[in-house]
């Protein structure tokens, strides 16, 4: 799953579209999703919405204006698209304009979101997160991370399934850095057999603070090689589906380890 953030304010490539004056630059975007299915990308995941730690939230309205010029050439591109959205109000414009999978880093906790997503054909990818993108990297503290995260991610499965939502359209992600420390994060990596019993699971750590946490990589543009290495293990110990900037690089790791392993 190949990143595509139209925002000026992600954490590892925020900006990255922008035109001088400060607006989207739609075309770069696209061209950068152009590029990421040539690199490899089996699906392109579109986000409008920072949601780093600490990041403040946009008005659904800009939202749209960031994503959907990019989503609605997208949708030709012949590969799933994928949308990183909390808001239910986008979440019925991009299933609309033909999108294949929400990725919700809320977790359909709105229930106007779960009564959205529920009555679409598409995927659904549900993410834990303690608390609020502003503020939940302001000492997270768990019980029992596992049995937390674990729980939520039955639990919200288990709405969409009484709803009668087919099983095959849940993936989930247990939210490496939404609301978790190292520590969590490593125990939630290390339980990825266990979680991979409730529905396929998305990995995203890519380029994040805890891969500079364990290499010492302050630049997050330092930081592929220990992506790569997570994303090899996560692969090795049941993820299915791998959320990153990188690409190439991942993917030919990927067909590296493959080789040996065949």
């Amino acid at each position: 799953m190949g990143i595509v953030n139209v925002t000026p304010d992600s954490f590892s490539d925020g900006g990255q579209f922008m035109n001088s004056g400060g607006g989207i630059n739609a075309q770069r975007a696209i061209a950068h999703a152009q590029r990421l299915i040539e690199e490899g990308a089996d699906i392109l995941d579109i986000g409008g919405e920072s949601t780093r730690p600490g990041a403040a939230p946009v008005s659904i309205q800009e939202e749209l204006d960031r994503i959907m010029p990019v989503v609605e050439r997208a949708v030709s591109f012949g590969v799933p698209i994928s949308v990183d959205t909390r808001r239910p109000q986008v979440m019925q414009q991009v299933i609309a304009a033909g999108v294949d999978l929400i990725n919700d880093v809320n977790g359909f906790r709105d229930p106007q979101a779960i009564d959205i997503a529920a009555n679409s054909s598409c995927g659904l990818c549900i993410m834990h997160m303690l608390g609020e993108p502003a503020t939940m990297q302001q000492d997270p503290t768990y019980e029992d991370v596992v049995a937390e995260v674990t729980g939520f991610l039955t639990a919200q499965r288990d709405r969409f399934l009484q709803l009668g939502v087919d099983q095959h359209r849940l993936l989930i992600d247990p939210g490496f850095g939404f609301g978790k420390t190292l520590a969590h994060n490593i125990a939630l990596l290390k339980a990825l057999s266990v979680m991979a019993g409730i529905a396929p699971v998305l990995v995203g750590v890519s380029r994040k603070r805890m891969i500079g946490e364990i290499t010492g990589q302050q630049d997050p543009s330092r930081r592929v090689a220990g992506s790569v290495a997570v994303a090899l293990w996560a692969t090795a110990h049941g993820a299915q589906f791998l959320r990153v900037h990188d690409v190439r690089e991942t993917v030919d790791a990927l067909k590296a380890w493959a080789a040996l392993e065949s």
